[in-house]
């Protein structure tokens, strides 16, 4: 029999996929369907004096226009539109009022027989503002910023640590606004029932979170609304909390009776969620050996006026580094703008590389080698919590990351390593992120064939979500990973929460584990009533699922198997559904860690840099699948490197308006960007954790990545930047 946890288990829905079979929200059939094109505000704050439509209406193929003034009712309380993750404050309500909170905010869904004739007469649709006063500029207005509760509570007196430190080091570091790009356009089919009911295909990261948001924002029963999201081309967080299409698509469902589709463009996508733009001020005092006084970390962030969305930036470096004295802070300047969301390591991903680059300037004040300063200040506990690490192998990954990377043979010199006509650098940084879990209900429906069915309402947003459950439930119910299906994205479905955060893997498993050992009891059941059974005195500890029959632990020859003891039963199908939760761990801090290795080569005199190696040495517990989880931490590494050198988007600053809302001019990486990259699991085994010893690997891929490219060019150049993406103009300033 195959053990598949823990192997490199190649996709069970990767055939769909490539073969074009998987279909995503915008491409379910329905009779009758009607399109809708969403008609966008060109200010960014003000209300709408005059909304006229009707040239829009003269079009052949169009049925109706929706705007505040033409609808179907909508909730009035604020309780109605927040969704399971929604920030404090007052959630944004397509179509509901005049009210213009920023620029490209829907303000009209033109609905028609096909797409392009909606969409044409989208540019019909005549609008009159009263513009406001509006600004969208955060460093303009960085001095009406409000601090936000602690993120963490101040230990020791880090000014005077400061102070009476022997070397500091005080900077900002600057992260732009970064807009998801998933390849997957966001979208809603809302198929009609004919009797009021309606099933709605929505590209969302948890379709039980956007079920109870429509039911609430439309005054629907449960059993009214159903949402299904089988396949998801990427969100990366931007699909936690619904978006705007799935009220407009289902409120055109409702006032037209029939069943509508709404696809956004890609410049309408950056009218959604994106990374907030912070400035990220970070003092490190030190002593000449290297160890630290005080650490102080303050984030100044983006949010929109009407939601404080903030996430966990500063407090990283309780964590990693040991210190008597910290200090952290995180403030938020309102602006004109849409709210951020969560984008993959959400806080950590721009905290974390502030606080790298510091360490990395820090290191080059002591004269110290990096991964030496590193390693004086290594923190065997979360000193915010002072807990211990249920697991924490940092330190084999700086030792097994720089093995192979080859850091021995670097000169630390600036400036000091060349390939040709080439600057050569070599940078490192540390990267941390948490190990968390979440309850969720599976059910498994096991037939006499030897067949199994794994149901939950958990989503797959690429990260391999259907081969993890399918490979544990193979190897818990001892088959064939080919006798397993999974189905998994409907809100009818045992309950999940949204997927993100990097739980779902170790959450779901464990759902799945305990769903089968409800199997398990049963079929133990069945066989001890059989004749002669050799099961008849055996316990549940005593036994396992093994090829298709159970087996007694500790003899392998008494066993039946699963057909005979449901044959015996007199029953073709055993079907058991279980919420798994976890006990609360109040003895340990969960953390996964990574060390990340980067070269990059600069051109002296064009200043252009190619990242041309990256090694990145993981420990996130056990690996589920050892294939699915390096292709994640290889597309964080991508994604990094977009951070660190590409991503940006630029608003003017006049108009409140995005400048480069597409994939032509917002700029990521691409094939040509990316070369060598090296990825190393470190082995961690933990007891505490959870019973598979899971941590997840969806965040920590990025997390550290930018700041080690960042270090390595001041290391190729003597050039320090600090304000992301380093561009060659910034290079050549």
């Amino acid at each position: 029999m195959n053990a598949y946890v823990g192997t490199p288990t190649s996709r069970v829905d990767g055939r769909a996929k490539v073969t074009g079979a998987a279909k995503y929200a915008g491409e379910f059939p329905a009779d009758g369907l009607l399109h809708g094109f969403v008609v966008e505000a060109t200010i960014p704050c003000g209300r709408i004096a005059r909304l006229d439509t009707s040239e829009a209406l003269k079009v052949k193929g169009v049925l109706d226009v929706l705007t505040h003034a033409k609808r179907p009712a909508l909730a009035d309380k604020d309780e109605a539109w927040k969704d399971e993750v929604a920030p404090e404050g007052s959630p944004f309500r397509p179509l509901y009022d005049d009210t213009i909170k920023f620029n490209g905010q829907p303000i009209a869904l033109v609905v028609a027989e096909d797409w392009e004739t909606a969409k044409f007469a989208a540019t019909l649709v005549r609008v009159e503002y009263e513009q406001n006063s509006f600004a969208t500029d955060l460093e303009g207005e960085r001095s009406n910023a409000a601090e936000m509760d602690k993120p963490h509570e101040p230990r020791g007196d880090a000014a005077a640590g400061l102070a009476q430190a022997d070397v500091r080091h005080d900077a900002e570091y600057v992260i732009p606004t970064e807009h998801h790009n998933p390849m997957e356009l966001y979208a809603t089919t809302a198929v009609w029932g004919g009797n009021g009911k309606l099933t709605v295909y929505d590209k969302t990261q948890g379709v039980q979170n956007v079920h109870k948001f429509l039911c609430g924002v439309f005054d629907r029963k449960p059993e009214d609304i159903r949402v299904i999201s089988p396949y998801v081309g990427g969100a990366f967080g931007s699909g936690l909390r619904p978006q705007y299409q799935v009220v407009l698509a289902t409120l055109g469902a409702l006032a037209l009776k029939r069943s509508v589709r709404v696809v956004l463009t890609r410049q309408q996508m950056y009218g959604l969620g994106y990374r907030p733009m912070t400035i990220e001020r970070v003092a490190l005092g030190a002593r000449s050996d290297g160890r630290l006084d005080a650490v102080t970390h303050e984030a100044i962030a983006v949010t929109s006026r009407y939601e404080d969305f903030a996430r966990n930036d500063t407090g990283w470096a309780e964590q990693l580094y040991s210190s008597p004295n910290s200090r952290f802070s995180h403030k938020l300047v309102h602006l004109d703008v849409s709210t951020p969301c969560d984008m993959r390591a959400p806080g950590a991903a721009s905290g974390v590389c502030a606080l790298e680059c510091a360490m990395d300037e820090l290191a080059i004040a002591l004269k110290l080698d990096p991964i030496e300063l590193r390693l004086k200040c290594y923190s065997d506990r979360d000193q915010s919590e002072n807990l211990p690490y249920s697991s924490k192998q940092l330190r084999e990954c700086y030792a097994r990351g720089a093995d192979a990377f080859g850091w021995s043979r670097r000169n630390p010199a600036p400036r000091a390593m060349r390939d040709g006509k080439e600057l050569v650098g070599w940078g490192m940084a540390t990267g941390v992120w948490e190990a968390l879990q979440m309850p969720v209900a599976v059910r498994i429906v096991l037939t006499s064939n030897g067949h199994a069915e794994v149901s939950c309402a958990a989503s797959d947003i690429g990260t391999g979500t259907y081969t993890i459950v399918a490979q544990v439930a193979a190897d818990a119910l001892g088959l064939p990973i080919e006798n397993i299906s999974v189905r998994l994205a409907d809100s009818t479905l045992p309950q999940a929460p949204v997927e993100g955060g990097s739980w779902m893997a170790a959450s779901s498993a464990h759902a799945v584990l305990a769903a089968a050992e409800e199997v398990r009891k049963e079929l133990l059941r069945l066989a001890g009533k059989m004749p002669g059974s050799p099961l008849a005195d055996a316990g549940l500890a005593d036994t396992v699922l093994i090829d298709g029959s159970i087996v007694r632990s500790s003899d392998s020859s008494r066993a039946v198997s699963i057909a005979d003891a449901m044959r015996h039963g007199n029953i073709e199908r055993i079907e058991k559904e279980k919420l798994n939760q976890f006990d609360e761990d109040k003895k340990h801090a969960r953390n996964t860690h990574s060390a990340v290795f980067a070269e990059v080569k600069v051109d002296e005199q064009l200043g252009v840099i190619r990242v041309t190696r990256i090694v990145s040495a993981v420990a996130a517990g056990r690996i589920l699948n050892t294939k699915t989880g390096r292709s994640q931490i290889m597309g964080g590494v991508v994604w990094g490197i977009g951070m660190a050198l590409h991503e940006e988007t630029v608003m003017d600053h006049r108009f409140g308006r995005i400048m480069n809302a597409n994939i032509a001019e917002y700029h990521i990486p691409v094939n040509a960007d990316i070369h060598d990259i090296d990825v190393i699991f470190v082995d961690e085994p933990d007891a505490h954790i959870n019973a598979l010893g899971v941590k997840g690997l969806g965040e920590i891929g990025i997390v550290g990545v930018p700041a080690a490219i960042a270090n390595a060019v001041y290391h190729a150049t003597g050039k320090r930047i600090r304000r992301f993406p380093i561009t060659l103009d910034k290079l050549l300033d």
